[in-house]
């Protein structure tokens, strides 16, 4: 479904964001990114999007290879639920989740925020799976709680029937029980429209709950690749913390 071989980014001061990355994310896997903050992560999400063209390497999305002339068709393969969200405040909820449609119903009707029945039915069927209740449906985002907000965020993601769904860090703000029931919101309707999500995470826990497979990244590297359950506390502690050598020579410096 999502294939990176061999794949690189070398910004023009020689930073390698990503090194020689090879992965293969098969159609419906909930794959969670682990690593510390510079680790590579957004890049690799970058490319997904198309936002980040590999200095080397191949990207494939299904049968597609990204490039700068494919760029365009990829994106509409990929829905996106960014950290801060960026819902837009004044508009109801159902109007938010509709926005999710914009660039493929043409610029008058976007203008005028004219969307068929169908479109929404989708949308309030979406709202439904990720427990937003009726009495929600016109309220403005400004007036949802941070966990509202988030389920929101993850119906619009949908409503365009993406077979990729990018999510980057959705829970950061979140408290660990409304993290908790946002993921098993998100992971629930992966499942129900068949589509692959590669999610950010700093939660190891949650990783560990909440993936089927956990791809962790050092300094642009593949660190671990496997099952949740691989992941013991020994790769925890060299995944984030410094080894005592490292502390040492830091020290001494």
């Amino acid at each position: 479904m999502l294939k990176f071989d061999s794949v690189s980014r070398v910004y023009e001061d020689g930073t390698r964001a990503v090194d020689d990355v090879s992965l293969h994310v098969k159609k419906g896997e909930f794959c969670v990114l682990l690593g510390p903050s510079g680790a590579g992560k957004s890049t690799l999400m970058g490319m997904v999007n198309g936002v980040v063209i590999p200095t080397s390497g191949d990207l494939h999305i299904g049968d597609i290879e990204l490039t700068k002339k494919t760029r365009s068709s990829l994106q509409r393969r990929v829905g996106m639920i960014h950290q801060q969200l960026h819902l837009v405040p004044r508009l109801s909820v159902i109007h938010n989740v509709l926005s999710g449609v914009l660039a493929s119903v043409g610029f008058w009707r976007s203008l005028i925020k004219w969307f068929t029945s169908q479109d929404q039915r989708i949308a309030c069927q979406l709202l439904h799976e990720v427990g937003m209740e009726e009495k929600h449906l016109y309220r403005r985002a400004s007036a949802l709680s941070g966990g509202q907000q988030q389920r929101v965020a993850i119906a619009r993601a949908f409503i365009s029937k993406p077979e990729v769904v990018l999510a980057d860090e959705p829970v950061a703000s979140l408290d660990p029980a409304m993290s908790r029931s946002v993921l098993h919101s998100l992971k629930r309707a992966a499942k129900i429209h068949g589509a692959t999500v590669i999610c950010t995470l700093h939660q190891i826990d949650y990783a560990i709950e909440f993936a089927d497979r956990i791809v962790a990244l050092q300094k642009g590297k593949v660190f671990f690749d496997g099952h949740p359950s691989e992941m013991d506390a020994e790769m925890q502690d060299l995944l984030f913390n410094k080894s005592p050598s490292h502390a040492i020579e830091e020290a001494a410096a």
